[in-house]
């Protein structure tokens, strides 16, 4: 049973990893976007929703 949920763990983070990567690029722009605008409440929003999306990153390829 344990191999069946390390097998399905694997297989969703192969899944989750490019989703996880055109959402980190999408978030990329949308800080350029902030930056360029000197919005500084979009700029703050946006680097803590790349943190979140870097610690998920680091935990799938773990």
């Amino acid at each position: 049973m344990k191999q069946v949920i390390e097998a399905f763990r694997r297989q969703d983070a192969e899944q989750r990893i490019p989703v996880l990567r055109l959402e980190i690029d999408y978030e990329l722009s949308t800080l350029f976007d902030a930056i360029q605008a000197n919005d500084q409440a979009a700029m703050s929003a946006s680097k803590d929703r790349l943190d979140k999306y870097r610690q998920e990153m680091l935990r799938l390829e773990a």
